[in-house]
């Protein structure tokens, strides 16, 4: 740990004075580090350089962790928002686990595989994850502990993974069978099923009605002749989900966020297909962060099959509610993704040869009365012609003019179930996070204000010349919750650097030296001192939820994702083995998030009888701060 002992404790006592509740460091499980050939190459939450890193991060003062989807992405797709929805990844699990012998089972896997599966990892200049390779190299190392589970037979783990099925069964047997599925159709997806020249009957195995008797003898015919693929399928999931329970269960005083992505899976849609829309998709309209509009072709929840007063007309949300119960179970809380696509998704037609133009001439799904190019969209509306601002665009906030109760309790339909499970698992309403970002159409706003739900403050996003806008750190509420970044954007030393270039830099220094007392001039010359001002402008806002992306806390300078591209290098980025050292040589010259600092400053900012009655505490966070800052960058000339 670079800072000294109980630095961590000093941190959780400044939060507590600025009012935070929650401080999290937010890390998708690629990025997590490894110890030398203990991998192939991909990080893992449930290694041990984890379980370095975590320690790591509760000695700083964090009290939980961000992670994103954690469900199975496919060989040519490493995005986890494209993950599965109930299954788990299994190039997660770590592997070294597998190497031990357990009371319930011998080694699954020699070390000599291990051993030969990690030296065989394309090296990386950057130490990038080499995605393919790991897909690949865990799939052996998969198939070798399977042959050696089914040589052992050991009745204990035979007994585990029984239960886990019967348990499960609900979504396993669907994720089994398509993977059965898979194999029996050469590797391809269900989309590319074929039987002579046209769609093979396979496609529809779960199609409505799914108890139809010729879809049910080919399901339990597939099942059967494919038992190994079952029996395998099934030995990965126990090992990850038990893996998961694991860590959980060693640090009880760590909270463990997990991520609800609004898309689903082709396996899902597979799987789900008849609780869909069949004729749109869902995608992310032109708006400030993502001016062209996003063509995402994800799956849309049937409206008709959602209805809460009839059970023989629910199946979607059935299908919601097993999908948060199952999360709840797995997690302290959880990131809703996109949270519009569950209140008033963004819709469009499908269109191969040029999708950007559909999603930005799409439509509300519930909003869209009478437009003439979405007629068909008129029997979902939720919203009266009448209702409509038709001078503003389709997409922005004001395009309803207002809302009835009756009405918003039909937007809420998917959100109430969200929140049920929520109480129902113990959790009030701090166990949801609602990823909403520039924008805040009136159902969505009005459906937050109805369970008293938060919203999220990227403050390196906020213009510094409008005391108005959304991302600035004084315009939060205490529900919401606050970053400098996050996994879709830039990290903030480079954004920094970047504004050189613009007279954001001025603008952001004047900014930054109202709110804290510092002085412009000095911000503008000093980039090191500027990030931890901005660290220290959202610390000291009234959100009291803060999020901090591991790139921003470590002084990373490229960016985890690039917000819609999908290639070998996206989702790739991964902390060296020696990312502690890293960080305190960083910490040298204000390159990476120095908390104490930041604190320090956050608290100076509240005023002089503020800063005068925390006095102790401002000067003990100065102290522990310095000890890993260069000599020539005294804190008295800083601050």
């Amino acid at each position: 740990m670079p800072f000294p002992a109980g630095t961590g404790a000093i941190v959780q006592e400044a939060l507590r004075a600025l009012g935070v509740r929650r401080l999290v460091l937010g890390i998708h499980d690629p990025a997590f580090p490894g110890e030398p050939g203990d991998d192939t190459g991909r990080g893992s939450p449930y290694s041990r350089g984890a379980e370095r890193l975590l320690d790591f991060a509760v000695e700083l003062g964090f009290r939980g962790v961000q992670l994103g989807p954690q469900g199975q992405t496919s060989l040519v797709n490493p995005s986890p928002y494209d993950g599965t929805i109930f299954s788990r990844n299994v190039l997660s699990l770590a592997l070294p686990d597998l190497c031990q012998a357990r009371t319930d089972r011998p080694p699954l896997l020699s070390r000599d595989t291990l051993s030969r599966l990690a030296r065989g990892a394309p090296a990386h200049p950057r130490g990038d994850v080499p995605y393919r390779y790991a897909f690949a190299a865990q799939q052996v190392a998969l198939a070798e502990a399977f042959t050696t589970y089914e040589r052992a037979a050991p009745p204990e783990l035979d007994r585990r993974m029984r239960e886990f099925w019967q348990h499960n069964q609900a979504w396993l047997e669907r994720d089994v069978l398509y993977q059965v599925l898979t194999e029996a159709h050469g590797g391809q997806g269900f989309r590319d099923w074929t039987l002579a020249g046209g769609p093979h009957p396979d496609q529809d195995l779960w199609q409505y009605p799914p108890g139809q008797a010729a879809r049910v003898a080919r399901r339990q015919a597939l099942l059967r002749d494919g038992q190994r693929t079952v029996k395998a399928y099934v030995m990965a999931q126990l090992l990850v989900h038990e893996q998961h329970a694991d860590l959980r269960g060693r640090r009880p005083g760590l909270e463990l966020l997990g991520d609800l992505q609004v898309g689903l899976a082709d396996q899902d849609v597979f799987s789900y297909r008849s609780l869909l829309l069949s004729d749109y998709v869902m995608g992310a309209p032109p708006s400030r962060t993502t001016p062209a509009g996003q063509a995402w072709g994800y799956a849309v929840l049937d409206p008709e099959q959602c209805d809460p007063h009839q059970p023989e007309r629910n199946p979607a949300l059935q299908l919601l509610r097993r999908r948060m119960d199952k999360m709840f179970d797995e997690y302290d809380a959880i990131r809703i993704d996109h949270p519009h696509g569950f209140v008033c998704p963004w819709v469009y037609r499908p269109q191969p040869t040029d999708p950007l133009a559909a999603v930005q001439h799409g439509a509300r799904l519930f909003s869209s009365p009478d437009l003439p190019d979405h007629p068909g969209l008129a029997r979902y509306a939720i919203v009266k012609p009448e209702q409509l601002c038709r001078a503003a665009a389709r997409y922005a906030d004001d395009w309803e003019t207002d809302l009835r109760p009756e009405q918003i309790d039909r937007f809420a339909i998917l959100f109430d179930v969200m929140v049920d499970s929520a109480h129902r698992h113990g959790k009030a309403s701090g166990g949801l996070l609602c990823e909403v970002l520039s924008t805040l159409p009136r159902p969505l706003r009005a459906v937050l204000e109805r369970h008293d739900l938060g919203r999220f403050r990227v403050v390196q996003k906020a213009d510094p010349t409008d005391a108005s806008d959304v991302y600035r750190a004084e315009n939060a509420r205490p529900a919401d919750w606050i970053m400098a970044g996050n996994h879709d954007t830039l990290p903030i030393w480079t954004v920094v650097k970047n504004w050189q270039i613009s007279r954001r830099l001025e603008q952001w220094s004047e900014l930054l030296a109202g709110q804290l007392d510092l002085d412009a001039a000095t911000l503008i010359h000093d980039q090191g001192l500027l990030v931890h001002a901005l660290f220290a402008y959202l610390l000291a806002s009234p959100a009291e939820n803060v999020s901090v992306f591991f790139t921003d806390l470590l002084g990373c300078d490229r960016p985890y994702n690039k917000p819609g591209t999908i290639d070998d290098d996206n989702w790739s980025l991964r902390l060296a083995p020696d990312f502690a050292g890293d960080y305190a040589r960083r910490l040298r010259d204000d390159r990476a998030l120095n908390l104490p600092f930041a604190l320090a400053l956050a608290l100076g900012g509240r005023g002089p009888a503020f800063h005068q009655g925390h006095g102790a505490l401002t000067a003990e966070l100065l102290r522990r701060a310095n000890t890993l800052r260069s000599p020539s960058r005294p804190l008295a000339a800083s601050v």
